[in-house]
């Protein structure tokens, strides 16, 4: 199984803004339906440190993940999103290993 997870740590008193910016930058990718665009995201809140997010991104590959980085979209939906945060954003790059599915 190969596969890439990017996870991206952040702390934010504007939860809802930063909702409505992924959304907004989710769609426009997904008309222009151009360049590598990640395979699922999700956006999971910290039910012991309120303000606490995680967006886990997964992406076919780590080459795929890189080019998706250096798109102009990307970069510009990333600032974007760091002026919505209190502070600096943490990132985790992951090799994926393993999948299990349950019911």
């Amino acid at each position: 199984m190969a596969g890439f997870v990017q996870i991206i740590e952040y702390r934010t008193s504007k939860a809802d803004e930063v909702t409505a910016l992924m959304e907004e930058f989710r769609a426009k990718r997904e008309a222009d339906n151009d360049g590598p665009a990640p395979v699922r995201g999700l956006t999971c809140a910290d039910r012991d440190q309120a303000g606490r997010y995680f967006s886990i991104i997964e992406f076919k590959s780590y080459e795929e993940a890189m080019e998706n980085s250096r798109r102009p979209d990307t970069t510009e939906f990333s600032q974007r999103m760091m002026e919505l945060c209190d502070g600096p954003a943490t990132f985790y790059n992951l090799d994926q290993l393993a999948e299990q599915n349950y019911r």
